[in-house]
């Protein structure tokens, strides 16, 4: 419902209405969930407006609770569920205000049943009823059902100009061609049992079906499917990527773990160099006396090795005293007649 006003037909204290840049204001019930009434953009207002609201015979004036704004300037009213009533006449005042000077509209009386717009319809689904008979079928969010007649449009691939029908809850196409593609388009309004308005709500999401279309199924299946497209494979992507990079920043890290490194054996030896300035023997504590038994020049002590004779054998007398002849050194040993042992052994 919306009030006009002609060419400086409406003139209050010097104001018109098209000076001031207001044309009517338009109250839409959506859904019945909530409701706007909206008089003008912020290109064309010039004034400043208030808007205050009752309905007849019911309930006192009062003033819009929730400013619609555009930039600062107010260009509309938001009714929330609470504050409406159908089948009760309702009216509105707008107060527009220029300087010191206020110019009051009043509207004619509205019936609210008379302005819903129902949300479009959703859950568009294609079946194959027999082999050229399609059935499309749909659900509506606007919560009575009974109160609503739908338009359905389509069109083949083929097809320039759209084909248009009013029908109930379910359309039949009676025969498709398989080598042609369709797309199909819904909307719903209030019927005439129900109130009496043109307002038809939003074209659906479309459905297709055909040889060339992936979706003979419902609208929310194509939704689907764009989701993964558009949205989960880009993510997927990014992520992997992301893996990548911290890979190849941490690779050195991998390399490790997959080939360890050879150790290396040099700060064990730094005490040999450093300390033991190469002396390999003393760095491995080899005892001095086995050191010295390794050089070339080395001689060993004599050392005699002699066995007893038997208690019963006769002992001769030495010639000379009572002393063995004493052996001269580097001259090999002369036998001996008269030794007091029976066998001697010199170890060298």
């Amino acid at each position: 419902m919306s009030i006009t006003g002609t060419a400086c037909v409406h003139r209050v204290v010097g104001l018109c209405w098209e000076e001031l840049g207001f044309f009517g204001v338009e109250c839409v019930l959506f859904n019945e969930e909530y409701m706007t009434c909206m008089w003008g953009s912020r290109e064309t207002l010039t004034a400043n407006y208030s808007l205050y609201y009752w309905y007849e015979n019911r309930s006192p004036v009062e003033e819009c609770k929730h400013y619609l704004q555009d930039q600062g300037v107010s260009i509309g009213c938001y009714f929330n569920r609470s504050e409406i009533i159908q089948f009760q006449p309702f009216r509105v005042l707008i107060n527009a205000s220029l300087g010191s000077r206020t110019l009051k509209i009043l509207s004619k009386p509205m019936e609210l049943q008379d302005l819903v717009k129902p949300e479009a319809p959703v859950n568009l689904t294609i079946r194959n009823m027999s082999s050229n008979q399609l059935q499309l079928t749909w659900t509506s969010p606007y919560p009575k059902a009974q109160c609503l007649e739908h338009a359905v449009k389509y069109k083949s691939n083929k097809d320039t100009n759209w084909t248009h029908q009013v029908k109930g809850d379910i359309f039949s196409l009676p025969s498709v061609d398989y080598e042609k593609y369709y797309t199909f388009y819904v909307r719903s309004k209030i019927n005439s049992y129900c109130g009496s308005t043109q307002l038809w709500s939003e074209w659906s999401v479309p459905v297709v079906w055909g040889s060339n279309s992936t979706s003979k199924g419902t609208a929310e299946e194509q939704l689907h499917w764009f989701w993964i497209h558009t949205v989960l494979i880009p993510i997927a992507s990014c992520l992997l990527l992301l893996v990548l990079v911290v890979l190849l920043v941490r690779m050195e890290r991998v390399w490790v773990i997959l080939m360890p490194r050879i150790p290396n054996p040099s700060k064990n030896f730094d005490e040999l160099f450093i300390t033991h300035n190469g002396n390999f023997q003393e760095w491995a504590g080899v005892p001095k006396d086995v050191v010295e038994s390794f050089r070339p020049n080395y001689s060993e002590n004599i050392c005699y090795v002699s066995e007893l004779p038997p208690k019963d054998s006769c002992e001769p007398l030495w010639e000379s005293g009572n002393h063995p002849p004493s052996v001269m050194p580097g001259a090999p040993a002369a036998p001996r007649e008269h030794s007091p042992y029976k066998n001697s052994y010199v170890g060298v």
